[in-house]
């Protein structure tokens, strides 16, 4: 709720621009209100990328995104225009400037037992494998973490070696060079932003954020997949099952966007120490 899509667009219309998205969550083809990802008019007005592309059939990775990026480069370089990548997935914005650990392809059958193991069992039950495997990667997780503790035991079945011995090799080198491109971070006023969050959350129940959530529910996805941990998904499931009310469901979603962007800004505030750091002012794009 900073502004990010609003002030993307704008640079886009004024430097001939094409949109990005830089969001974990606007991949999917599903919760397109809940994820905030641009509505018909704003896609109208210039060209946007890696929304709502990947398949639910599958948990969609940030080396997924970096190949997908790097075809997506490849037009936007033939057409002249520029890049401009948009969103709040820190770990997308890592590896487009610092690189990406690579970590050997998981054999299809190590993959699949992995992913069955994880619907058999819950978080902390994996977890404790995980400690028994790898106890070094299972410190640095925390038990209910369902989804990276099924990708590090995954990782030292096929490999023999833990996540964090690939991690430590190093990353390949970032697609984006760092004369070539601009950063720029939004921060407005804490209290201005959680005004904005609780305002913006009560337009999307409005707009049908909760008949998202039904038809997601709906779906036959796997229940570690990522997107049922957006926000809003697990609060609007328990209204949907009487277990709280729209009030209780909505108030729990607006604190969890809270306690979200807390935790963004304290990542950036580690991760981006040199990024230009902005209030609501549109930055004068240069054209380095």
């Amino acid at each position: 709720a900073s502004g990010k899509s609003t002030l993307a667009l704008k640079l886009a219309e004024q430097q001939n621009g094409v949109i990005i998205n830089t969001d974990s969550m606007q991949v999917y083809p599903i919760l397109r209100i809940l994820t905030a990802r641009p509505d018909d008019n704003e896609l109208s007005r210039v060209p946007h990328h890696l929304y709502g592309h990947a398949s639910l059939d599958q948990a969609y990775s940030v080396a997924r995104w970096i190949g997908d990026v790097q075809k997506t480069l490849k037009l936007i370089k033939q057409s002249g225009k520029i890049a401009i990548f948009v969103g709040g997935t820190g770990l997308y914005f890592k590896a487009l400037t610092e690189g990406l650990t690579v970590i050997p392809d998981i054999p299809a059958d190590k993959r699949a037992y992995w992913r069955q193991r994880s619907q058999e069992v819950e978080g902390p039950e994996l977890h404790a494998e995980l400690t028994r495997r790898d106890p070094d990667a299972a410190d640095m997780l925390k038990p209910n973490d369902r989804q990276r503790s099924v990708r590090a035991l995954e990782v030292i079945d096929a490999t023999g070696q833990s996540i964090l011995a690939h991690q430590a090799k190093g990353n390949n080198p970032p697609i984006l060079k760092r004369r070539t491109i601009e950063k720029y971070l939004l921060q407005p006023d804490r209290e201005e932003l959680y005004r904005r969050i609780e305002a913006r959350f009560d337009d999307m129940v409005e707009l049908g954020a909760i008949e998202e959530v039904k038809s997601l529910l709906m779906a036959n996805i796997s229940r570690d997949h990522p997107v049922l941990k957006a926000i809003g998904v697990p609060q609007f499931k328990l209204y949907l099952e009487r277990k709280l009310t729209l009030k209780e469901a909505c108030e729990r979603c607006k604190i969890a966007t809270r306690q979200y962007a807390k935790r963004q800004r304290t990542w950036f505030h580690k991760r981006m120490q040199d990024w230009d750091w902005l209030g609501q002012q549109a930055p004068d794009i240069g054209h380095k």
